[in-house]
């Protein structure tokens, strides 16, 4: 059954495993995302952690962007890591992806069991501004 008020957000080349599960939701002007990973745009996932927190980050602004928004929607972030140590390399991008630190996006960062091939997978909130107008 379609529910008209609710659109499936996907990016080409993202999957979630054969899953029927769509990059994201967007009811009205909220977003709200399904895990995001490292996975390149040919549905391989790179055995690098630095390698899966750019291509994460690159989803992330590709997911808003064919949402209809951009990375200054977003409300709040949740990165599940295997290792509290990629929290550094998270950070990183962070700071490029919000360099004003009197506005940057809620976020929380859990220790999570992942599959064997991910370091990270993020969800998000956004309110795609745009899209109230």
């Amino acid at each position: 059954m379609s529910t008209p008020w609710r659109r499936s957000v996907d990016l080409e080349g993202l999957h979630h495993g054969g899953a029927p599960i769509p990059q994201a939701s967007l009811v009205g002007s909220l977003l709200m995302s399904s895990g995001i990973n490292g996975m390149d745009r040919e549905g391989r996932i790179p055995p690098e952690a630095e390698v899966q927190v750019a291509l994460v980050f690159d989803n992330i602004r590709a997911l808003l962007v064919e949402a209809g928004g951009d990375l200054g929607d977003i409300v709040k972030c949740t990165f599940f890591v295997k290792d509290r140590g990629i929290r550094e390399l998270i950070d990183q991008h962070w700071v490029t992806a919000f360099p004003d630190a009197a506005s940057r996006p809620a976020r929380h960062t859990l220790v999570q069991e992942l599959s064997a091939t991910q370091h990270l997978q993020c969800e998000l909130v956004a309110n795609i501004e745009g899209l109230n107008r």
